[in-house]
């Protein structure tokens, strides 16, 4: 089912008209009665029944709603002008909004793409487009969104890991703008029934589940002491090649096998170490 637009009489011009019909119909039964003319009174009662039934055709649209008709249980069409509106009395009128709405959901617990359990949310901002799929796709199409957003979250937490790995290059927590893309792609998919458009989807809460809290915090500490000390180590070993050459070059000093080896040692205690080193006076030499 696809949306048809209508359109509708303007309210006040229609008011006016009816106003000018209810004065002509009080004044020709009134007439009627005082010259006791049966027939007439009969008519102009009819008449009135008819005024009285089109004064319900009047219904206002609000900026930026839609207003469904139906007759009979019968789709006719949406009315989007904004305004006081009049149309056929017998239609049954239901608006619907067409502002952009948005909704954070709970903190849903779910395992990652390796069983690790976390806690994730989300906020997605959401309009009607089609306000016929919206009304006759689905039964309550707020809680439609609402529903079908936590279980794209659920399954869009499944499909990664927490943290970024070797063998993956997707995480939730490093790859913000892919996964808020695929949140959006993947929630926009399960609203297309409903006349739903998303206009933007992203994670506002992540973290590891509390009881195992603690334990990931220990291994990205980890991670992080190594990938710095593996930096360090690089940059030391450099810089004793660097030394060793350039005394090599300049000839500063003539170093056999042993005394390169115990020189390589000390510069590499003192670059890597995590403490400031403590200088020893040596006043022999190494053979002694």
């Amino acid at each position: 089912m696809e949306e048809r637009t209508v359109s509708a009489f303007p309210g006040i011009a229609m008011v006016l008209l009816m106003l000018l019909a209810t004065i002509a119909d009080v004044w020709a039964l009134l007439a009627a009665v005082t010259h006791a003319q049966t027939g007439a009174v009969l008519a102009l009662s009819v008449v009135s029944v008819a005024v009285a039934v089109c004064w319900i055709g009047f219904f206002i649209v609000q900026p930026n709603h839609g207003v469904v008709l139906q007759l009979f249980g019968q789709y006719v069409g949406t009315c989007r002008e904004a305004g006081l509106r009049w149309t056929n009395p017998f239609y049954a009128k239901r608006p619907v909004s067409l502002r952009v709405r948005n909704f954070e959901s709970g903190k849903l617990k779910v395992n990652d793409l390796e069983g690790s359990p976390i806690e994730i949310a989300a906020v997605v901002v959401w309009q009607v487009q089609d306000t016929a799929e919206a009304c006759f796709n689905v039964d309550d199409y707020e809680n439609f969104v609402h529903v079908q957003s936590e279980a794209a979250l659920r399954q869009l937490a499944t499909s990664y890991p927490y943290d970024l790995h070797d063998q993956h290059r997707i995480s939730l927590r490093s790859h913000s703008r892919e996964i808020n893309e695929h949140l959006q792609r993947e929630v926009q998919e399960r609203l297309e029934s409903a006349g739903v458009s998303v206009l933007e989807a992203r994670v506002s809460h992540l973290a590891y589940a509390p009881e195992i809290a603690q334990a990931m915090l220990q291994r990205q500490q980890a991670g992080a002491i190594i990938a710095a000390r593996t930096r360090i180590v690089e940059g030391a070993v450099s810089m004793v090649q660097m030394a060793l050459t350039q005394l090599a070059q300049k000839g500063v000093v003539q170093l056999d096998e042993e005394r390169r080896a115990a020189m390589v040692s000390n510069l590499l205690v003192v670059l890597c170490g995590d403490r400031a080193p403590q200088p020893i006076v040596n006043a022999g030499t190494l053979y002694t």
